[in-house]
């Protein structure tokens, strides 16, 4: 009896703290992506970007690489440093344009950075892999998140960065709860034991209601969060702008595919270093790199949409 009731206890209190956690940092985010300035933005997703890097860095660790920690930092600040000081400018589509020069340069230059760091390494057998870590780290964590920051500076913008939590965020729930409570069917056992078929179901499903509730209802949100001052006008959606359903449940199931995938695949590097968390910096949640793996998936799908929407 006393051992069901500890056994009890100890499924609910990790469910407490992940919950703890997520009442804390959603209204934070929450006003970022809303009310935040553009630099404020760009150096709170690069510390976010840092600290998954370190994550990621230290998974590799396990795969015999020898990480160049610093040289990678170095990079991905410079990164973000020129989306931070590219900001103030009112035409979205100058701004996409400069962002992808920035981000064919930064990837067409990466491994020859890195490599050219690891030359004078006196084992060379460890230049490549930890060249190839570190391009790997810039590519998979950096850029998207980048995508995010200039998403931010597109119109309505700020809209379609809540949209995109939203419904990552909402999937990822139901896919936990109803995978917990009546899922059979194992997804991928090899990968990640815990997934089931009927849980990303219903993650599309949620997805799906979300961002239809979302965008229905997208100018009277708009000119709510604008009415309190939350976003200006530029960051919503009005009228015409506004994209038919057909679109919306169209993009969104995309977008809940593209997370799923992203979070099978983080799951595919923690499996293969032999960890079950990436960090344990956000109690129940463990690391980083777990909390964001969906949107590193996601993220250049929407960024791709918007940008595309822009020069209709």
């Amino acid at each position: 009896m006393i051992l069901c009731g500890l056994c009890g206890y100890n499924s609910f209190f990790p469910l407490l703290k992940r919950i703890a956690t997520a009442v804390v940092l959603i209204p934070i985010v929450l006003a970022l992506i809303l009310r935040a300035p553009i630099p404020l933005l760009a150096v709170v997703v690069a510390a976010v970007a840092l600290l998954t890097i370190h994550e990621f860095l230290k998974l590799t660790e396990s795969y015999g690489v020898k990480p160049m920690r610093w040289p990678t930092y170095i990079f991905v600040v410079a990164f973000f440093t020129v989306l931070a000081l590219n900001f103030g400018n009112d035409k979205p589509l100058l701004s996409t344009a400069i962002f992808v020069y920035c981000l064919g340069f930064s990837a067409a230059i990466v491994s020859f950075y890195t490599l050219t760091i690891a030359m004078p390494r006196v084992e060379l057998s460890t230049a490549y892999p930890a060249a190839a870590a570190a391009v790997f780290a810039f590519t998979y964590i950096a850029l998207p998140l980048g995508m995010l920051v200039q998403l931010r500076q597109q119109w309505a913008g700020a809209f379609y960065l809540l949209y995109l939590l939203l419904i990552v965020w909402a999937g990822d729930t139901f896919a936990y709860f109803v995978g917990k409570a009546i899922g059979r069917h194992l997804m991928s056992p090899r990968i990640s034991p815990k997934k089931t078929w009927e849980g990303a179901a219903a993650s599309v499903v949620a997805s799906v209601i979300v961002g239809w509730l979302l965008f229905a209802h997208a100018e009277q949100i708009s000119l709510a969060f604008l009415h309190v001052g939350l976003i200006q006008r530029a960051d919503g959606l009005y009228g015409a702008e506004i994209p038919g359903m057909s679109t919306v449940v169209v993009l969104t199931i995309v977008l809940n595919i593209a997370a799923q995938l992203g979070d099978l695949v983080e799951s595919l590097i923690k499996r293969g270093a032999g960890v079950k968390d990436s960090g344990a910096i956000l109690p129940g949640h463990g690391g980083m790199l777990d909390r964001i793996d969906a949107l590193l998936f996601a993220a250049p799908v929407l960024w791709f949409y918007a940008a595309w929407r822009v020069m209709q």
